[in-house]
């Protein structure tokens, strides 16, 4: 299969490496090879870069380096902070209580909802408004004494939208429960300072920001309770177990680094060509809408329906047409059915099955956007004729 000619426009989903972040991991494979629980000089080698990367990521997001537990993904890490948070809360204070959006990634949700299934306890998902975005105010009136953890997504990687987590944040605060921040998909393109954010923790996935798949971050806030999920050693202050990946880990660091450093000047580029998009395949195409906020979304994310439109065949049609993209369909194949955060927004299916996620990355040309736009509109006529009217 070659992807040579394909336009890659799903940088949402992940990105490749940056040669930088490449050339910075790559004596950790097969030079600087040791374990760094290891006390020679290979082992300590290892536990220098390891604890190099954590002093990075730290700096970057204002925290100190012994709150920063490396996982294997941005998934790991939201398991991390709800199970922890959950059992730890319930334990101590007889906290049972989760309180959650409908548009969290997976992660988030699918976890709440088994700790509600298996372990019995109640998970409330908070209204948002057309956007996909929580109200402060329904936070506040939501929140209980016995509220274990509050969790609400940074930025949406469906719909682009922003939260107010700094809001959220002094909420929850004022109140005692602990908030917990999805940001794998919004820390590529925004400011992550957990102080200014008012969180006490935050889940990162470097594979979103041109590291490596397969290392992540989970921030945790000095004094917040939390147990282990993954037991068995006493890596990274008891809360994962396992042999420190330090090649990836050392790839994670460089990554956030790059992109905390220059997030501003690539925004300008990006805002340019997501508006273009946005503004022509709404003027260019009937029955489209955008998803998510108009302003307040990733500047690199552009989301859209299109009434009585399949989006998988959508989809097929367009990486046929040599343009890769992606939707909210909830599965690839068989009965699709819309994603949860569309069905949150209250869209009906003849809308929510016609979702298209068009993201943009650091090797995206204008003439690639150009000639996406140029051909998605004819497309989008052929799959309407494909439906029976």
């Amino acid at each position: 299969m070659r992807t040579n000619s394909i336009i890659f426009l799903d940088f949402a989903s992940t990105t490749p490496v940056d040669q930088r972040v490449v050339e910075a991991m790559m004596p950790y494979f097969n030079q600087m090879y040791g374990n760094s629980s290891s006390t020679h000089q290979f082992g300590q080698l290892a536990d220098h870069a390891l604890e190099d990367s954590r002093r990075v990521v730290a700096d970057f997001i204002g925290s100190t380096p012994n709150e920063i537990v490396f996982t294997s993904c941005g998934s790991e890490s939201d398991n991390l902070a709800l199970r922890g948070v959950a059992f730890a809360e319930r334990d101590q204070r007889g906290a049972a209580h989760i309180l959650i959006s409908p548009v969290e990634h997976h992660a988030v949700s699918i976890t709440a909802l088994q700790l509600q299934e298996l372990h019995g306890f109640e998970v409330e998902f908070l209204p948002v408004d057309q956007y996909g975005i929580v109200d402060p105010d329904e936070v506040a009136r939501r929140i209980r004494k016995d509220t274990a953890i509050v969790s609400v997504i940074h930025a949406n990687n469906e719909i682009g939208s922003i939260n107010p987590i700094s809001d959220i944040g002094e909420i929850c605060r004022a109140r005692g429960v602990r908030l917990h921040t999805d940001s794998v998909q919004g820390a590529a393109h925004l400011p992550v300072n957990v102080d200014d954010l008012n969180v006490d923790l935050i889940s990162l996935g470097a594979h979103k920001f041109y590291g490596p798949k397969g290392i992540g971050v989970l921030y945790v806030r000095e004094g917040t309770p939390i147990y282990p999920i993954l037991t068995g050693g006493g890596q990274e202050q008891n809360l994962r177990a396992g042999t420190h990946n330090t090649p990836y880990i050392v790839g994670l660091a460089k990554a956030f680094e790059l992109a905390q450093s220059d997030h501003e000047e690539r925004q300008t580029k990006y805002l340019q060509m997501r508006d273009q998009i946005i503004n022509q395949v709404l003027d260019s195409i009937p029955d489209s809408r955008l998803t998510g906020h108009p302003t307040m979304r990733l500047p690199n994310h552009a989301s859209f329906i299109f009434k009585n439109v399949d989006g998988n065949t959508l989809l097929m049609m367009l990486d046929a047409a040599g343009y890769a993209c992606s939707s909210g369909s909830a599965c690839k194949t068989g009965d699709p059915e819309p994603s949860d955060v569309l069905t949150s927004l209250d869209l009906s299916r003849e809308w929510a099955l016609g979702s298209l996620r068009v993201s943009l990355g650091q090797i995206t040309k204008q003439e690639q956007i150009d000639g996406f736009l140029g051909t998605l509109p004819n497309i989008v006529s052929q799959v309407r004729e494909l439906i029976p009217q």
